[in-house]
């Protein structure tokens, strides 16, 4: 009896490693440019650092400019004290974007883990 739970446990362990394992995978990756509208700490146990970028305008029908938004999330404290106070500057963020993100990670699926100041 003891072997059949050991073995059943081992498997859940296999099943569950591999599972975050692909939550984690990078699905693509590359760099986004544009102006920094916000970034803010959020949440009430497991705190995230979340931000937008404006990444400019689209041309709508009737000549109209709709603002083109991008949502992103930082794991790192060291980028996110970068990014802290920087709304209304341009700057390009570089990002992963995994497969899935937990909760305490953060809202959303890209991650960004280097910022440059565009002047």
């Amino acid at each position: 009896m003891g072997k059949v739970i050991g073995i059943i446990v081992a498997v859940l362990l296999l099943v569950l490693g591999g599972y975050f394992a692909y939550t984690q995978y990078t699905y693509s990756e590359g760099t986004r440019a544009g102006i920094l509208l916000k970034f803010s700490t959020k949440g009430y146990v497991f705190k995230t650092h979340e931000g937008q970028l404006n990444l400019g305008g689209v041309s709508a029908q009737n000549n109209t400019l709709i603002n083109n938004f991008w949502d992103f999330s930082v794991k790192d404290a060291e980028i996110a004290k970068t990014l802290e106070g920087m709304e209304g500057k341009k700057v390009q963020l570089h990002y992963k974007q995994i497969m899935h993100q937990f909760f305490w990670q953060g809202e959303t699926p890209y991650f960004v883990d280097e910022v440059t100041v565009i002047e």
